[in-house]
Parts: structure tokens; C-alpha cells; sequence
């Protein structure tokens, strides 16, 4: 008879919420703090930022799930046209019985799980704007002391209606309306948005910089999703993987992801499995991360990451300089591009290096192409 096949914990889609997230705690715990607090706490108003592969997604999915469970009615969107719209029809399937009525809007016997029921009618008249809407169905929901966390991913810096959201939401904040903004981004498109003026009230906000995890958050996190699932993982096979995932979450789930199927029928997973399971996350990684992540950067980012490439480790900005053949305050532009969009990171004493696992290698196998 076939053995029953033990199903994977571990979760290398983007926003799936891991079993264990490493390294985020005091992310967390800030934010649900925020939410026990209510208005007026700073941390409502918040954005993540971080590279691709960085667990913006999924911290952001592990917040909303929270916020739920402490009151409040969570809507999330992406920044797509059409946001503004799908935050309202959002807000009326969350509330469950929301329905339209010719002329105008009703929402009547609002259901909302252990927490209230909201009786809002609307009579017939001009529909009103987001802004009026907004504010009335915020009104009816902090009556009776419920908040809605707005969660938005993949901002972008030239999208006209989160501009406009977050122009407003100034005003929810200045009226101590109970709502919070929770937004996830790219380095680059977060400073490109924080540009406009019309959303100098959010350059003040919570920014919080999501990049590597320590190694002994890694390896506490992946040991304990082996554990707490049933197997158990040998301690050389932990730090060979621990080591291949370089601090970065995504990898680590596409590791442990891999390394578990290869032994799915075995109570154990050994540094046979772990091997295999790291060349088939690195494949991964590469088409999955690296690829766009490489077709988004500068001719002049790619030269700069090119001259990095001859370092085994760490580069000096000065020998970077030197290979383009660029004085050094012309190299520190693209050191200064390439780290707000964390493909590289500061390594102390004037010193950088790719952040994300397997860049080196792979722009050494790109620079033909370049």
C-alpha cells in the first residue's frame, strides 16, 4: 500500500502566510500593538519596502489576518486601476449584506463577526464622492469601535489613484478616524511616490526597510516548520541550508520547500535532500526573482554590478569606479540607486555586496548579454 504523502508547510508562492516567519518581529508586534491602540497610533500608517523575494506580501497578508482578529475589517487591494472602487466593494463583501439599491446605496444589518452590527441607510440622492463615502461608512464603523485597515501591494510612484488615497487618508487621520494604511512596495517606486507633493503627509509615516534576516532567525524559523510539521532535519543538512539561503525569505521557502518534497516519504531530511533541494530553488530564484529583477535596472546599473562581479566577496566602491573607468562620485550614483532597490547592500567600511542569493553568479553568466 502506498504511504500516505505528508503535506509541504513550507510556502514559495508570493503573500502566502509562512507557518514561521523569521526575522519580523518587531514589525509585527509594532503593528499589533497599533492595532490594541486605535487611532492616533503612528504605526497605522505604514510602509513596507524591500526588494523582490523580501516577504513584503506575506508579512502585509500576516497583518491583515491579525488586524481581523482584533476588531477591525481588512480590504486589500493592488495598486491597479480601478482601487478606489475595489476598496468600497471590498468593504461591502467583508460586511457581508451590503447591496445596491436604484438611486442610491443601502448597507442594512451589516454583519461583522464578534464584533457589531451596523445599520446604515442611505436615501436616495447623487452618489456621493469616495472621499463622503469613505468617511460615512468610516463613521459608522468607529461608532462602535471597529477599524478598517487598508492593505496595498506593488505601489507605484506615477498611479493617480493612490495618490489620491493617500491624500485622503491624511484627512482620516487628522479626523482620528479609526483606519489604518498598510502599503508594500519596490525601494524604487516608494521613492519615486514619496516624491509627489500631494503625499508629503506619508513621507512621515512609518517606513519600514524589509532586507536580510540574520542566519539564527533562518534557522529557527526553517528548523521549527520541519519540526512542527512531523520530520525532523539533521543539523549539518540545517546549516548547509541555512548557509545557501543567504537572509533572504523567499529563498528560504523555496529551500525548504524543495528540500521536503525530495524527502516527502522520510521522517528526515539530510544534506542529500537539501542539496537537491537547493540547486532546484536556485533554478527558481533565477526565473522567478532574478530575471526581473535584472530586466528592471540601468545600462549604468549593470556596468556597476558588473565591475562587482570580480570580487569573490565584498567590493570596494573605489575598484568599482576604477573598472567603469567613472570617478567615484559618479560610481556612489549607482551605488546609491542599486541599494534603495536592494540589490546591494552596505557591508561596513565603505564596502558593498548583492543582497540577493545567487546574484553574483548570475550576472557573471549574463555578461555577455550585457
Amino acid at each position: 500500500m502506498m504511504q500516505d504523502r505528508p503535506r509541504n508547510p513550507f510556502t514559495p508562492s508570493f503573500g502566502q502566510i509562512p507557518l514561521h516567519m523569521a526575522g519580523r518581529e518587531m514589525v509585527i508586534d509594532e503593528l499589533l500593538r497599533a492595532f490594541d491602540n486605535g487611532g492616533g497610533d503612528p504605526n497605522l500608517s505604514t510602509i513596507l519596502i524591500g526588494a523582490r523575494g523580501t516577504g513584503k506580501t506575506a508579512l502585509m497578508s500576516l497583518l491583515a489576518h491579525e488586524a481581523q482578529g482584533r476588531g477591525w475589517l481588512s480590504v486589500n487591494v493592488s495598486a491597479l486601476p480601478g482601487m478606489l472602487n475595489d476598496i468600497v466593494q471590498q468593504v461591502r463583501h467583508v460586511s457581508r449584506d451590503a447591496v445596491d439599491k436604484p438611486g442610491g446605496m443601502r448597507l442594512k444589518g451589516v454583519g461583522i463577526p464578534q464584533v457589531l452590527d451596523i445599520e446604515w441607510e442611505r436615501e436616495p440622492q447623487e452618489l456621493p464622492n469616495w472621499r463622503t463615502l469613505m468617511s460615512e461608512i468610516l463613521e459608522e464603523l468607529n461608532e462602535r469601535d471597529t477599524g478598517l485597515l487598508i492593505t496595498i501591494d506593488e505601489v507605484r510612484g506615477d498611479f493617480d489613484e493612490l495618490i489620491q488615497l493617500i491624500a485622503i487618508h491624511q484627512h482620516f487621520v487628522r479626523e482620528e478616524r479609526k483606519v489604518a494604511l498598510l502599503m508594500a512596495g519596490l525601494p524604487g517606486e516608494v521613492s519615486s511616490l514619496l516624491q509627489d507633493k500631494s503625499v508629503s503627509f506619508f513621507r512621515r509615516a512609518c517606513q519600514r526597510h524589509l532586507g536580510r534576516i540574520d542566519d539564527f532567525e533562518i534557522e529557527r524559523a526553517l528548523r521549527r516548520t520541519v519540526e512542527d510539521s512531523g520530520k525532523e532535519i539533521e543539523s549539518v543538512a540545517l546549516k548547509r541550508a541555512v548557509d545557501a539561503i543567504g537572509g533572504f525569505p523567499f529563498m528560504m521557502q523555496l529551500v525548504g520547500y524543495r528540500s521536503w518534497e525530495e524527502g516527502a516519504l522520510r521522517k528526515s531530511i539530510g544534506v542529500a535532500e537539501v542539496e537537491y533541494g537547493i540547486q532546484a530553488a536556485q533554478h527558481d530564484m533565477r526565473a522567478r526573482v532574478l530575471n526581473a529583477t535584472l530586466d528592471e535596472l540601468s545600462d549604468g546599473d549593470v556596468r556597476f554590478i558588473a565591475a562587482m562581479v570580480e570580487d569573490e566577496g565584498a567590493s570596494r566602491l573605489a575598484d568599482i569606479a576604477q573598472r567603469m573607468g567613472v570617478s567615484g562620485n559618479y560610481a556612489a550614483q549607482y551605488r546609491r540607486r542599486l541599494i534603495e532597490n536592494g540589490v546591494i547592500g552596505p557591508r561596513g567600511r565603505g564596502k558593498i555586496d548583492f543582497e540577493l542569493p545567487g546574484m553574483r553568479n548570475y550576472v557573471r553568466e549574463q555578461l555577455v548579454d550585457f
